[in-house]
């Protein structure tokens, strides 16, 4: 590790434990480390306890459950969390549907949640709360900023996308920025791993273009299909697409496809550079989005904890609403609704050095970007 990661580790753990935290803490994870979505979870996991192993905090206990992506079992897990196990803070779901089933639930309760992924459109708007943070995005936005790609680059898109909340929301800001033809828009089963009909309906449709999300193992199954079937048409799609935990099973045939995130690899930040090191050292493997997305939502709590007590809910809340931490995304802030503002990319996945599939950044989509929900929340 060189002196410039060194450095920048040590100034994050320094940033974090500098200060003695006054109590033990309890953190609930919820999170999805079997089934076809395991590698986002296992990221969003393994990413959060290195961050709280290098604050040096021995007071923090992380609990963890998998949820197996099934939301009665997420809710179970939620109601024995808050009763049984006492967290202070609950963190970790992957799925809209899961976030929608124990959010509103556990922050009836007094119990603070901070999404390191999920950001379903409601509770962004007209449910939003005040014990609820997202540190990720507003589901809409990253395919917002693919939608301007598209209408940038395309004439005839054809969309499509799992029917859930989280699919919804990602055709809805698609189609916010994009204003060309759309050759076709279809929702897929969630969890489908067969998709010789929708591939089909590509191939008839004239497309100039195929924007899809399929986070996990139903974008690995998709793409593959995709390439096999002999269907040229270019894909584009968000970061869960060509995301670092679906890329070695996707295979070269996601070189030169553009994407979406408001975090990258490469990003050229002194934070990024340390996580990125300190990720690929501990785990030996180049980290994802839901990682640095994580990563930044444990040391947002480490922050807020030197700052207050968790007990007393009004400061907590101040203190985590101030974001006052190093984000490896680098400028970091909380709108009204308590989602983010931030830049977004285009990346384009490519080989590193080592011959390793990644991404990287090829131009800015938007920059201070906030959510269309944040003028529904009255918080």
């Amino acid at each position: 590790m060189n002196k410039l990661i060194a450095a920048a580790v040590f100034g994050l753990s320094m940033g974090v434990c500098g200060l003695a935290f006054a109590e033990p803490v309890k953190i609930g994870m919820i999170t999805t480390t079997s089934g076809g979505g395991a590698g986002l979870g296992v990221d969003v996991r393994d990413a959060f306890q290195l961050a709280v192993k290098q604050s040096g905090n021995k007071d923090i206990e992380v609990i963890v459950e998998d949820d197996a992506q099934k939301p009665e079992l997420a809710v179970q897990l939620a109601d024995k969390m808050v009763q049984s196990d006492h967290v202070d803070l609950m963190t970790g779901i992957i799925w809209s549907n899961l976030a929608m089933a124990v959010v509103p639930a556990v922050t009836a309760q007094d119990i603070i949640y901070l999404s390191p992924n999920a950001g379903p459109s409601p509770l962004a708007g007209a449910q939003c709360n005040k014990n609820y943070f997202n540190v990720a995005y507003q589901n809409d936005n990253f395919h917002e900023a693919m939608g301007q790609y598209d209408n940038d680059n395309y004439k005839k898109t054809f969309i499509l996308a799992p029917n859930y909340p989280a699919g919804k929301d990602a055709l809805t800001g698609f189609k916010r920025y994009y204003k060309g033809e759309l050759a076709g828009e279809v929702y897929t089963q969630l969890g489908q791993t067969d998709y010789a009909a929708e591939i089909a309906q590509i191939r008839a449709s004239g497309a100039d273009s195929v924007f899809f999300f399929l986070p996990g193992g139903m974008g690995i199954a998709f793409t593959k299909q995709y390439v096999q079937s002999g269907v040229n048409t270019p894909l584009t799609g968000p970061a869960f697409s060509f995301s670092q935990d679906v890329l070695p099973a996707i295979g070269d045939a996601a070189l030169g496809v553009k994407n979406s995130a408001s975090w990258s690899p490469d990003l050229d930040n002194a934070e990024n550079k340390a996580f990125v090191e300190a990720f690929k050292a501990e785990f030996k493997r180049i980290p994802s989005v839901y990682a640095a997305q994580s990563y930044d939502t444990a040391n947002l709590i480490l922050s807020a904890l030197a700052k207050a007590s968790v007990k007393d809910k009004d400061a907590f809340r101040a203190a985590l609403k101030a974001a006052d931490f190093k984000s490896v995304r680098g400028k970091f802030k909380f709108n009204t609704n308590q989602h983010p503002i931030q830049d977004i990319y285009i990346r384009e996945v490519v080989k590193a050095e080592d011959g390793a599939l990644t991404n990287k950044i090829v131009s800015t989509a938007f920059t201070d970007h906030g959510d269309a929900y944040a003028e529904q929340c009255k918080m």
